[in-house]
């Protein structure tokens, strides 16, 4: 993995020690001695995680990190305080300063890697989701939705699994009190209450009994539907194999037992935050590709789908010797229908000719708006003669039932219909739709309201 990390501390030994070691495992390494510096270099440069020492002087990291946390442009850093404080009040305090985590001096070598790559390897999926959002106008509108989300103290729902009653009674208490709070003692209920809920968070202790609490977040990290849900891992003192483990897993936080429930809650609360902020971008990046390929007047996939699932839809059926027609319809003389009663009432008709088409072809089927009041459909496994009963039922569909523009005003509206069917393994999407298009005009020539297949 390659990320951009800076080290801040106002020690020059102690920023060497963190820079040879993130370099030895190819990180970039950026360098600040005190807390203006880090900010000035954020504003700057491109990172990814910030190393951040509290004990500076004049401004020291709990304000450095509530700076960051405050700055759109680098609020969805990841922040790891790195420290000599070891209070309970201390990591809380930086907590709920906005830091990710919270680790103290000396540092772990393997913890602090593996928790820098877990860290950065978030980051990096949500600027990637954030970019191609970006393709759209919707980023401006995502990133001050995500705000909005980062500073919501709603609650979430969240699944505690433990079979020790005392002990989740003990963290079941403040977790309950905030949020909508599900406790399980077997993996696979658990798993089954996962699979059926959408909750913000799992929080699973590795103390279980008879069962490895490891085991079932590597099943949640292996599911599609489950990969991006935030885990949260409680370990006894001194696990550090296991613990380890767990964030090389995926896991995204840990609490130490006996857990400090302020240092739980406020933890819990970074998570759904992070939660919220990443499926904010992932529902933004999903919009902005459905807009993409999607006409928005009709809701029908758009010319640009059309080609590249025709593409993929020739080469199969040319690959196993399988049927592929297509057909083109074109609303007759809809100009006139504009040029009468506007543009509104043209657009009324349009979608709900997309929809009569949509009703009226078979699940396999692809309908497109192909340009204009020109609309496409592409039939998988079907030859010419079914292609023509496919285009009589659409042409029917059209003619027989007029088209309500207002409560006052109806308009009967026909088709034209043409077909070509795969001829041979010299054919591509564009001779296809030349012939359908060849077919259409003849049907137009004839008197339009008919379907006209491509000649045999």
């Amino acid at each position: 993995m390659t990320a951009r990390v800076l080290v801040v501390d106002d020690i020059l030994a102690n920023v060497k020690l963190l820079e040879a070691r993130l370099q030895a495992e190819y990180f970039e390494v950026l360098t600040a001695f005190s807390g203006p510096e880090a900010l000035d270099v954020c504003a700057r440069e491109r990172v990814d995680v910030v190393l951040l020492d509290v004990m500076m002087p004049g401004m020291d990291g709990f304000e450095a990190c509530r700076r960051l946390k405050a700055a759109p442009a680098t609020q969805d850093v990841p922040v790891i305080m790195v420290t000599a404080l070891d209070q309970p009040s201390d990591r809380l305090q930086g907590l709920e300063a906005g830091a990710d985590d919270f680790l103290t001096k000396p540092v772990d070598e393997i913890a602090l890697i593996t928790r820098v790559k877990n860290l950065a390897r978030l980051k990096m999926l949500d600027d990637e989701m954030a970019l191609r959002a970006a393709s759209t106008d919707q980023i401006t509108l995502a990133r001050d939705a995500a705000a909005l989300l980062d500073r919501s103290n709603a609650a979430g729902r969240l699944l505690l699994v433990d079979d020790h009653p005392r002990s989740a009674a003990r963290i079941l208490a403040p977790l309950s009190k905030v949020h909508d709070t599900f406790i399980e003692r077997d993996l696979q209920l658990a798993m089954d209450k996962i699979n059926k809920f959408n909750f913000d968070l799992v929080i699973v202790s590795l103390g279980l009994t008879n069962a490895d609490g490891l085991r079932l977040c590597s099943q949640i990290r292996s599911l599609e539907r489950t990969r991006h849900l935030p885990l949260i891992i409680l370990v006894d003192p001194g696990d550090d194999a296991r613990l380890l483990r767990g964030l090389d897993i995926g896991v995204n936080d840990y609490v130490i037992r006996p857990v400090d429930r302020h240092e739980l809650l406020a933890r819990v609360k970074t998570q759904i935050r992070r939660k919220r902020h990443s499926d904010f971008l992932r529902n933004s990046l999903e919009e902005s590709v459905e807009m993409a390929v999607t006409d928005q007047l009709t809701g029908l996939h758009n010319r640009r789908y059309l080609e590249t699932h025709l593409r993929g839809l020739l080469d199969e059926a040319q690959t196993n010797g399988r049927a592929l027609s297509i057909l083109i319809t074109d609303i007759d003389y809809f100009k006139r229908i504009n040029d009468t009663h506007g543009h509104d009432a043209g657009d009324i008709v349009l979608r709900d000719f997309a929809g009569r088409l949509r009703r009226h072809i078979r699940g396999i089927d692809l309908a497109c708006r192909y340009g204009g009041e020109e609309f496409v459909v592409i039939m998988p496994d079907t030859e010419r003669e079914v292609a023509r009963h496919v285009g009589e039922r659409l042409r029917e569909c059209i003619a027989d039932a007029p088209f309500a523009i207002s409560s006052a005003v109806s308009l009967t509206v026909t088709a034209s219909v043409g077909i070509s069917t795969l001829q041979s393994l010299d054919d591509t999407p564009l001779t296809l739709i030349k012939r359908a298009d060849s077919a259409l005009y003849e049907a137009k020539r004839l008197g339009r309201n008919q379907v006209v297949g491509e000649a045999a």
